[in-house]
């Protein structure tokens, strides 16, 4: 099983890449929690050169409420993770799938939020 969705945008530089995916989480009720530029923090932290790359947490505070109501240490998951990375064709946006991720919670009711929150990440992927 995939454990990320994909979408690969031809010739969409990574800022413009962040400023599309961050509105269209945002249609979809997500907030972006935190944001983590791993190309800057390689280089501050080991002296290492990458290609652009970050992680924005996104969190749908209805859904993640609903979930934490279901399985209480599921907030250990939290936020689903989008990254954005520079490829030579452009830019990759790839969005955790929840359902993949929590497999190993014995829960169907979590499962079916896991469900609608991967539908409604796909949904805001596709839209960027």
């Amino acid at each position: 099983m995939a454990y990320t969705y994909d979408r690969i945008m031809k010739d969409v530089g990574i800022d413009d890449a962040e400023m599309r995916i961050r509105q269209a989480l945002s249609d979809k009720g997500f907030g972006v929690l935190t944001e983590i530029d791993v190309k800057a923090t390689m280089k501050q932290k080991i002296d290492v050169d990458m290609a652009p790359y970050r992680i924005l947490g996104a969190c749908n505070p209805k859904m993640a409420h609903q979930a934490i109501g279901i399985e209480p240490r599921v907030g250990a998951m939290l936020p689903c993770n989008v990254i954005l990375r520079k490829i030579d064709s452009g830019t990759e946006i790839s969005a955790i799938d929840p359902v993949a991720s929590m497999q190993a919670i014995d829960n169907n009711e979590l499962h079916k939020v896991a469900g609608e929150v991967r539908d409604m990440l796909r949904a805001a992927v596709d839209a960027a």
